[in-house]
C-alpha cells in the first residue's frame, strides 16, 4: 500500500507538469497569432491539439485554432494559386470543422461545404478533375438533402485562377437542363472575369463567361459559350459557336477554352469551322 501511495505522489508533479507545458504552448501559439505568423500558430496548435486530452478544456481551443488558422492559410495559398498548399491546408480545416462542428455552434458548422467547394477549387488548379468532380458529388448530394447553408444553396465556386492581370472565377449552379429546351433560358457555369487592384484582389469585373442551355435539341450539343461584358471597352459580346459542351461537361475542355478566350487566343468562327470541315474529310 505504501508503494502504490508513494507512486500516487510522484505521479501527481509530472501531470502537473504536462498541464503546465500544454498551456505554456498554447500562449506561445497565441503570440504566432498576435504577430500574423500564420504557419507557425498552425504548427504549434496543431501539435497541441494532438497531445492534449480530450477531456482537457484545452482541447477545445486547440481544436477551434487549429481549425482557424489552417483556414486561412488554405485562403491565402488558394488566392496565390499555391494550390498544392491550398489542398492539404484545405483537407486540414476539414478534418477540424467536421470535429469541432460537435463542440461549437451552427455557424462553425457551416463552414464544412464551404470548405468542400474550396477544396474543389484546389482540385480544379491542379488539373485534377476527377478528383474535383468527386467533391463537386458531394455538393450536389448536400444540396439534395438540403444541407447546404445560404450563399452555397444555389450555386458555388469551382474553379480560379489568373491570367496576367486578371482574376477569373468559375460558379457552378445547382440546376439541370430542362425538358422542354424552350421554356426558360439557363445558364449552367459562369467564369466571372475581373481586372486586378495592385494587391491582386479583384477590382472591376469586366465580362462573364455563360455556359448557357442552347435553345434547341441539337444532338451535337447542350450548351454552348456567351460573352457578356459588364465595364469591359472596346470588346465584344455574343454568342461563341465555336465553344461548345454536351450535357455531361467536359471541364478539362471548359477551363482550357475560358484560359484562351481570356488570355485573348480564341479561335474565330470561321477557324473553327475550317478545322470541322477538315475532320470530316
Amino acid at each position: 500500500m505504501k508503494k502504490i501511495i508513494l507512486a500516487f505522489i510522484f505521479i501527481i508533479p509530472v501531470l502537473g507538469m504536462s498541464q503546465s507545458n500544454y498551456l505554456n504552448a498554447y500562449k506561445e501559439a497565441l503570440q504566432f497569432v498576435d504577430n500574423n505568423q500564420l504557419d507557425s500558430a498552425y504548427a504549434k496548435f496543431k501539435i497541441l491539439q494532438e497531445s492534449v486530452p480530450k477531456s482537457d478544456t484545452l482541447y477545445e481551443y486547440a481544436v477551434w485554432y487549429t481549425t482557424s488558422a489552417a483556414t486561412q492559410l488554405e485562403q491565402n495559398a488558394r488566392s496565390n494559386e499555391e494550390f498544392g498548399k491550398s489542398l492539404q491546408y484545405g483537407l486540414n480545416a476539414l478534418k477540424g470543422i467536421r470535429k469541432g462542428k460537435f463542440m461549437f455552434d451552427d455557424q462553425f458548422a457551416k463552414r464544412e461545404y464551404f470548405m468542400i467547394k474550396n477544396i474543389t477549387v484546389s482540385q480544379y488548379g491542379l488539373g485534377n478533375f476527377e478528383e474535383g468532380k468527386k467533391w463537386k458529388e458531394k455538393m450536389y448530394a448536400a444540396q439534395k438533402d438540403s444541407l447546404l447553408p445560404e450563399g452555397l444553396d444555389e450555386y458555388f465556386n469551382f474553379d480560379f485562377f489568373k491570367i496576367g492581370d486578371k482574376n477569373v472565377w468559375g460558379y457552378e449552379w445547382f440546376e439541370e437542363l430542362p425538358k422542354d429546351r424552350f421554356s426558360k433560358s439557363f445558364t449552367k457555369v459562369v467564369y466571372y472575369v475581373y481586372s486586378t487592384n495592385p494587391d491582386g484582389s479583384d477590382k472591376d469585373q469586366l465580362y462573364r463567361l455563360h455556359v448557357l442551355m442552347f435553345h434547341s435539341d441539337s444532338k451535337k450539343f447542350d450548351y454552348v459559350m456567351t460573352k457578356r461584358l459588364v465595364t469591359a471597352k472596346n470588346d465584344f459580346s455574343g454568342t461563341l459557336y465555336q465553344y461548345t459542351y454536351k450535357e455531361a461537361i467536359d471541364f478539362k475542355k471548359l477551363q482550357k477554352d475560358v484560359k484562351e478566350i481570356v488570355s485573348g487566343n480564341m479561335k474565330s468562327l470561321e477557324e473553327f469551322l475550317e478545322e470541322e470541315k477538315k475532320k470530316k474529310n
